[in-house]
Formats: C-alpha cells, sequence, structure tokens
C-alpha cells in the first residue's frame, strides 16, 4: 500500500498528518525522517533487522510516531496561544474605553463590557438578559426605537440618546449597532457606547454662546490684536448703522466721534494691555454721522498659554439714557416752572459767591423776595394763570439783575436775589429799588391786567461772625418779615447786631434748660441768726451755677436771662422742690431750721401758684410746712396787689409764711404793707451797708424797724458784712440778720456743723449793747 495514502485505521497522528496541507505534511515527514536517522545512527540495534520488509515497516512506523509526537506539541503550542490570544481579547474587551453591548433580537443584553456596566452604574452581570431600552431617557424612546427599525436595513445605524444610570442620573451616549448572527445563526445586534456628554455640554455652551452673540441687545464687535475687526453680531448693526460686511477687516476708529482726544485712548489702551479689561463711557459716530453714547466693556481674550488673540467690546446705546440723566439733573437744579435756579443750586451758588467774596475783599447781599397778594391771584384767577404770572414775573427780575448775579425760585411766591461784588452795603440799593419796581410792573395774562409788588429782606455777607449759606436765608427771611410787617413793597436790611443780642438771649436760655436737666444748677443756703440771743432762726436758698467750663456762677450771671422767660418757672418750682427736700433731711437729722426761698413775680402771678405750691409739699409729707417761708419782692406783689394778698392768705393756710424782700426799694406804702400780710420784712441790703456813713440810710433804716414794729412785723436785715453794722443795727432794735459779716452762703452739707459751732461777737452781747447805746 503506498505511503501517502492515509490509512483509515492509522494512528490519530498520521490522520491528522492527512489533514495537514499537503506542504506542511511533506515539511513534517521530512523532520519526522531526519529524527528518525538521528536516532538509528546511535542505536546499536539498527542491524538487527535482516528482512528489508521489517526494516521498511519498522521505519514506517517510527517515522508515523515522531509525527505524532511532534503534531502533539504543536497542538500544545497553538492551544496555549489560543488561550493567551483570548486572555488578551477579553481583557481589551472588556477595558476597552467604549461600551459593548450585544443584543438578541429581542433587545436584551446577551452580553457588555465592564465599560459599559461602568456608564450604566451596574454589574456585568446585572446586565444580562435586561432589556437595553429600559436605561434609555423617556423622551429618547422613538430614536432608539427607529435605530432598532433600521437594523433590517444598509443604513447607518447609529444614535445619540440620554441612558439613565442606576443612580437615576442620565448622561448623553452615542450607539453605534452592527448586525450580526450567533453560531446557531440567531439575529444580534452588537453596539457600541460612547459616553459624548462633555461634548453635548460643550456644544451646548458654544450654542449658548452663538445665541448670546445673535441675540444681544448689546452691540458686540470681536477684534484681532492687529487692530481689524473679525465679528460684529446683530445689535451692532442695529445700533451704529453698519452691516457685518461693512465693517470685517476693518478698524474700530471708524466709529470715531472725535469727541475723545489721544490722552483717552492711550488711558484706555494702558488698561486693556495692563489689566486686560477696560470699562467707560465713551461717544461714537453712527453710519448716518449722528453721534452717540456707549457705554463699553473692552475685554481680552487669551488662549490656552496667556497670549492675547482677540479683543471683545461690549456696547450699550446709552444716548437716551445721557438725555435723561441730563434733564433729571437740570430739574435737580432748576424750577420746573420758572427755569430758575433752585434752592439746591442757590445753596451751592451762594458757597461760592461766599468764598469769592472773601478772596476778593467784597461784599455779597442775599435778598429774600417774597410776592404781596399772590395768593389772591391764585385764589381768584387760578393756578394756571397764577404760573403764567411767576413766570413772566421772574424773567423781568432776571433783566433787571447784573451778569454774574443769581434769582432763584425757592418755593411758590418766593425768590432769593444774591449780589455779588459790591463795595458797600449801600452799592445794592440801586438793585433793590429795580427788583421792587420789576416786581410791581403789570402784567397781561391771558387778558388780564395783574399786578402784585414784593417785600424783600436783605443782609450781607462777611459778618463779624462766621456764617454759613443757610444763615444768610435764615437772616434775609427774618429781613423780609419785616418788610412785610412795615407795608408792601418795601425792603429792609436785617440787623446783625439786634440778632446777635436775640440769639445770645436764646442760646443762654437753651444752656439754662440743660443746666437744669443735668443737675448743673445747686443750692447754697446763708444763715440768719438773732445777733442779740446768738440762735441761728433759720437761713435762705440761694440759688448758684456748678458751671462744667465756669465754675461757680452768682445768680445775676443767669438768671436775668430767663426773667420773663417761662424757664423761670420752671427753675423756681425746682428751688423749692430741692429746699423742702433739704429741709426734710435736715429734720432726719435733728436741724430744725426755717428755710426762706425767693419767688420771682412771673411765678407768683401764676394763676395755679398756690395749686402748684401744695403739689410740692404734698410731695414731702415728712416736712412741716411751717419750716418754709416764700420771698416776694415788693415790686412784684404791687404788679397786682389783690392777687398777692390772696395768694399769701392761701398759703399761710398751708402753714407756709411770706416775707416781703428787698423793702424799701418799692413804693413802702402803708396801704400795701397793710394789705400784705406778710409775716416778715427784709430790709434791702443797700441801705444796710451804708449806714454807719450815710445819715439818710440810717433814718430809712430806723422808719422801716418802727414801721414793722408798729404793723407787728419780724423785721430782719440784710447785708450785715462788718461787726459795727451788726451792732448799729442791735442799737436801732433790729436784732435778725444775715450777711457776709456773719456767714457767707454754703453747701447744704456744711450748714450743720456751722450751726453747732457759730458764736456771735462779743460786741453783739447784751451788756456791750447797752454801752454803747450810751455812749
Amino acid at each position: 500500500m503506498p505511503s501517502q495514502i492515509p490509512d483509515p485505521t492509522a494512528p490519530p497522528a498520521t490522520r491528522m498528518a492527512d489533514q495537514l496541507a499537503p506542504t506542511e505534511a511533506h515539511a513534517m515527514r521530512q523532520r519526522a525522517e531526519a529524527t528518525l536517522k538521528q536516532q538509528l545512527a546511535t542505536s546499536h540495534n539498527a542491524q538487527d533487522h535482516s528482512t528489508e520488509g521489517v526494516l521498511r515497516a519498522l521505519h514506517e512506523l517510527q517515522v508515523h510516531q515522531i509525527e505524532l509526537e511532534m503534531q502533539n506539541d504543536e497542538l500544545r503550542r497553538m492551544q496555549d496561544t489560543l488561550e493567551t490570544s483570548r486572555a488578551d481579547y477579553t481583557a481589551l474587551y472588556d477595558q476597552a474605553p467604549v461600551g459593548y453591548v450585544t443584543l438578541n433580537d429581542s433587545g436584551q443584553m446577551l452580553r457588555a463590557n465592564q465599560t459599559a456596566a461602568s456608564l450604566l452604574g451596574l454589574s456585568c452581570q446585572a446586565m444580562l438578559g435586561a432589556p437595553l431600552h429600559q436605561f434609555i431617557h423617556r423622551d429618547d424612546q422613538d430614536t432608539y426605537y427607529l435605530l432598532r427599525q433600521r437594523r433590517q436595513t444598509q443604513q447607518k445605524l447609529s444614535a445619540e440618546l440620554r441612558l439613565k444610570r442606576a443612580d437615576g442620573s442620565f448622561f448623553w451616549a452615542r450607539l453605534m449597532a452592527t448586525q450580526a448572527q450567533d453560531e446557531a445563526g440567531a439575529a444580534q445586534l452588537r453596539m457600541v457606547l460612547f459616553d459624548i456628554s462633555e461634548r453635548i455640554a460643550a456644544q451646548e455652551q458654544l450654542f449658548l454662546a452663538a445665541s448670546v452673540f445673535s441675540q444681544a441687545r448689546e452691540g458686540i464687535m470681536i477684534t484681532n490684536t492687529r487692530g481689524q475687526i473679525v465679528n460684529v453680531n446683530a445689535a451692532f448693526t442695529h445700533i451704529t448703522g453698519y452691516s457685518r460686511d461693512e465693517v470685517l477687516h476693518q478698524r474700530p476708529s471708524m466709529l470715531s466721534s472725535g469727541r475723545q482726544n489721544a490722552t483717552f485712548y492711550t488711558a484706555m489702551w494702558h488698561d486693556i494691555l495692563n489689566k486686560g479689561h477696560w470699562y467707560g463711557e465713551i461717544w461714537n459716530r453712527r453710519k448716518n454721522g449722528e453721534v452717540y453714547a456707549e457705554l463699553q466693556t473692552i475685554t481680552t481674550v487669551r488662549d490656552a498659554k496667556g497670549t492675547a488673540t482677540h479683543y471683545v467690546a461690549l456696547f450699550s446705546d446709552i444716548t437716551s439714557f445721557k438725555a435723561s440723566q441730563t434733564r433729571l439733573e437740570h430739574s435737580a437744579h432748576y424750577d420746573l416752572l420758572t427755569n430758575l435756579p433752585n434752592r439746591a443750586l442757590l445753596a451751592d451758588r451762594l458757597r461760592q459767591d461766599m468764598a469769592q467774596a472773601q478772596r476778593h475783599d467784597v461784599l455779597l447781599a442775599v435778598a429774600y423776595v417774597d410776592l404781596d397778594s399772590f395768593k389772591a391771584v391764585n385764589d381768584e384767577y387760578g393756578h394756571e394763570t397764577g404760573d403764567r404770572l411767576l413766570v413772566a414775573l421772574s424773567n423781568r427780575m432776571k433783566e433787571v439783575m447784573r451778569e454774574g448775579d443769581t434769582l432763584a425760585r425757592i418755593g411758590g411766591d418766593e425768590f432769593v436775589a444774591v449780589l455779588t461784588d459790591l463795595v458797600d452795603t449801600a452799592g445794592c440799593l440801586p438793585m433793590l429799588h429795580r427788583l421792587l419796581a420789576a416786581a410791581n410792573q403789570s402784567f397781561l395774562i391771558d387778558g388780564l391786567t395783574l399786578q402784585v409788588s414784593a417785600s424783600l429782606g436783605v443782609t450781607f455777607y462777611p459778618q463779624t461772625e462766621a456764617m454759613e449759606p443757610d444763615q444768610l436765608l435764615r437772616q434775609a427771611d427774618q429781613a423780609m418779615y419785616q418788610a412785610k410787617q412795615t407795608g408792601k413793597n418795601h425792603y429792609h436790611l436785617f440787623d446783625a447786631v439786634h440778632d446777635r443780642s436775640v440769639r445770645g438771649h436764646h442760646e443762654g436760655l437753651e444752656r439754662i434748660r440743660l443746666a437744669l436737666a443735668s443737675g448743673e444748677l445747686v443750692l447754697h443756703y446763708q444763715p440768719k441768726v438773732n445777733m442779740r440771743s446768738g440762735l441761728v432762726v433759720g437761713a435762705e436758698a440761694l440759688i448758684r451755677w456748678q458751671h462744667p467750663d465756669h465754675g461757680l456762677l452768682l445768680p445775676l450771671a443767669f438768671l436775668p436771662l430767663m426773667e420773663t422767660d417761662p424757664l423761670a418757672i420752671e427753675v423756681g418750682e425746682w428751688v423749692i422742690a430741692t429746699a423742702l427736700t433739704q429741709i426734710t433731711l435736715w429734720q432726719a437729722q435733728g436741724l430744725e431750721l426755717q428755710v426762706s426761698v425767693n419767688v420771682g413775680a412771673q411765678q407768683l402771678q401764676q394763676p395755679n401758684f398756690v395749686d402748684r405750691l401744695r403739689s410740692l409739699l404734698q410731695a414731702h409729707p415728712g416736712m412741716d410746712p411751717g419750716k418754709l417761708t416764700l420771698e416776694m419782692l415788693e415790686t412784684s406783689a404791687l404788679q397786682d396787689i389783690g392777687y398777692a394778698s390772696q395768694v399769701i392768705e392761701d398759703c399761710q393756710k398751708m402753714g407756709v409764711a411770706f416775707a416781703l424782700d428787698d423793702f424799701g426799694t418799692g413804693y413802702s406804702s402803708l396801704t400795701y404793707l397793710k394789705r400784705l400780710r406778710v409775716s416778715t420784712i427784709k430790709i434791702d441790703q443797700s441801705f444796710v451797708r451804708n449806714m454807719l456813713d450815710d445819715p439818710q440810710d440810717r433814718s430809712i433804716l430806723e422808719g422801716v424797724i418802727s414801721l414793722a414794729r408798729a404793723f407787728n412785723r419780724e423785721v430782719i436785715a440784710e447785708g450785715v458784712e462788718t461787726i459795727a453794722h451788726g451792732s448799729l443795727l442791735l442799737q436801732l432794735g433790729c436784732d435778725l440778720a444775715q450777711g457776709y459779716g456773719i456767714a457767707r452762703p454754703m453747701p447744704a452739707d456744711t450748714l450743720p456743723a456751722w450751726v453747732s459751732s457759730w458764736q456771735p461777737d462779743a460786741a453783739w452781747s447784751p451788756a456791750t449793747a447797752v454801752a454803747q447805746a450810751y455812749i
């Protein structure tokens, strides 16, 4: 049998060799024979075979055996290579940068790689058997359906849609499908999944940017770094009038209006080159030649390396806004009806004119103009007619004023004229007369002849005191009211000296009111003694002002300021209340003293004086009212002696005594003394002070003392400054006294110690007094 025809019973190696390609089988046969020859050459038993047939059969068997072994080795190598290739394929399949999914004809997933599983947030095992459509956004289901429908055609199988992750979030994916069959011939669909979320987001950003560029209401112009326009949007064309084709490759300077100089553009480019941007207002020119205002921002665009590539200018047309702003600024400084400066602009100009007057050592006058009888025109003919009259009148007054002077309207029918560069106050008089004459002229308004006049109040600057514009206006306003009181069609010059006096008085009152509120007012007490017995019989409460800057002020420094002001009543009640409190405190310490308090004429003349005193006493229930004495001036009582007499009687019913202070300085009528049932008469210190040298004063003292005895009144002398004064008073029969010769007024807390230690002078002893009487 020929050796090249395979035996059906031959060993598997032979059968495998038969299956090999002729060239490969021949090559393997040659290698096998070569191997056998090498083996026979080394075998010692090769010569044992005797017959050629046996040798040939043996040779053939050995060759087939070697072929079989070589084929087995080759199969093992091929198996290893196959396993390695399969492992590499699996790793490449699972770790591919895109997802792979195999679907059956029903759309269920038969296989998926790890990338696909990661995209969906699942494991590969969880994906097997699941239909792919359950991971597709509901709005994209139709897209997926159409993709699967096209698998029967030769059309391109791809789509972009949103897939749902296991956590419920969505991402954009691109699906690319290929039709295939499995080993059994069943139809399959092999898909590749690309995550295109970043590309979709970038596309959306580009679309948004394109939409903004094309639809923005602001004009946008893009230039390269050579200054050439490379793109503009529709708003640019709308604002400038130039189409895109007309401006491409042109320079932005084609829009220049010429209003900005080279310095402006140098500063602009300095900011662009150094800061990367510029922002500001600029005036440009439209295609039709119209100049318009822009609010513009220029920004530098840089590449990834930071190199400038383009400049983007974003601008808005603010011409209407600028016009409105101009109108608003005008209305903020000018009267809408007369177009004269208003109060705000007047204040600014007045401040400037005041500074100018100071620098050039000249005067300016501020004239407050108020129209007389203008209200009657409004009431009779209506506000529209009145407004027309105001316009005509303001124009007339403005005409008679000089260049550089200001006429402003600050109210309905009120104007202010500022007259500058005056050499003296008389220099403004001709202009004041012209203003009055202009205001007094008749005007023909809607067929009506209307005529009013004006009252002018005038003040001047500079003054001896520093002035603010509003102070000058107030002064002129005050003077204007004085002019109205003297009659219409007049002017009045402000009296700065009188005003300072009035203001000083007002400021003084306010300072006293503050002192009262802040506890700066205090009471000092001057003892009253019986010089003959040596007893301290009482004390007079005297007001003082403990001023934080000026120290302790006596009454004459501040009481005259409020003599006619209601503040005097407040202070008077405070003095009574404070004295009552002090009496209560001394009583608690065992010191029983009669305390007298001065009551001013205004306080005494109050209709409710007695009721107010009763309320003050009730506020101190532990105090004996008999310890309080009210001292009133003789002149105060005589203003209404009937009322004063009734007050004294009502107060005595409450236990409060009255004393007549400074007796001898008024009328000192016996009739008055009879009607005023006071318990004590106080001799004025002016008579006591001079009685040692003036016989007339001594005679007055003797008369007053005798009069007091005749009317059964207690008498006390004020102003006892020396021992001699006290001695003479004792000789005249006046035992009670007070004055610096006895004690000065002292704080309340020092009086108890003084009372316990005081002793009358030896010259006032009874024996000495008797001896003196015979000298």
